[in-house]
């Protein structure tokens, strides 16, 4: 097998170094409606995220004090190079997505002191509307933006003390592309990527979820060792980015 590194050898749209994150963008406001709502762009893959609060939570949790955070995703029918059929013609939640929107929910989760938030629910909504890889690791990274500013929301009303979302979650996309270890892997990468991986992480560093799966010869423990440094220091630059977002917005 050959050997992994994060060296200059492949050349990447934009000509990103292979421990570069693609450009990052945030809209704020774009839905009047929704407690909180971003644009969040990584490249060519953009999502909407909307949050909505509803003063209830699921049955497991009545009278306990404590909120509940959850997200849906989907993909626009024409978010990818051909049309994707809407979900809700077929009546159920494809597999992929259901996957997705549990990963999104649990990443959120872990950032979030429920006693603070009180009995009442946040979901996020995740709608993709352009696919260029890595739309379940931005739609987290959204998601977060839109979920502090709702909870900022509450407590500006008067309705919490403080906001109970504890420090940033960052999602980033890690992979080995021809030998090479490369994070933040756009729909081509991805499409041709030895092993594909997903890290999920706190703004201090602490780890939330690791999804890693190779597409053909199995990877050694010191290429996963290896994807993760690189993936933690991709996420790093990320919780920066939304702490800096965070300390400047109103």
């Amino acid at each position: 097998m050959k050997k992994s590194g994060t060296g200059p050898a492949l050349k990447r749209s934009g000509g990103r170094k292979a421990g570069e994150i693609r450009p990052i963008r945030i809209v704020e406001g774009v839905q009047k409606h929704a407690e909180g709502s971003v644009l969040f762009e990584m490249g060519d893959t953009k999502v909407v995220c909307a949050a909505s609060i509803e003063e209830r939570v699921p049955p497991f949790l009545k009278g306990t004090g404590k909120g509940w955070v959850t997200a849906e995703y989907s993909m626009l029918p024409r978010s990818t190079d051909t049309r994707v059929a809407r979900e809700g013609r077929t009546g159920k939640v494809q597999g992929r997505t259901y996957e997705i929107q549990r990963l999104i929910g649990r990443a959120l989760r872990a950032v979030v002191d429920f006693e603070a938030l009180g009995e009442r629910t946040i979901t996020i909504d995740c709608d993709v509307l352009q696919a260029d890889g890595g739309t379940r690791t931005a739609s987290i990274n959204g998601a977060w933006i839109a979920l502090w500013q709702a909870c900022a929301r509450l407590v500006s009303g008067g309705t919490i003390s403080w906001n109970p979302v504890r420090e940033p979650v960052a999602a980033i996309s890690v992979g080995v592309v021809g030998g090479r270890i490369l994070v933040d892997l756009d729909y081509e990468e991805d499409s041709s990527a030895e092993v594909d991986m997903n890290v999920v992480m706190t703004g201090s560093g602490d780890m939330v979820e690791v999804q890693g799966t190779a597409e053909g010869r199995p990877f050694t423990r010191g290429q996963l060792d290896a994807m993760l440094r690189a993936a933690m220091g991709a996420g790093k630059s990320i919780a920066r980015m939304q702490n800096s977002w965070r300390r400047g917005s109103k």
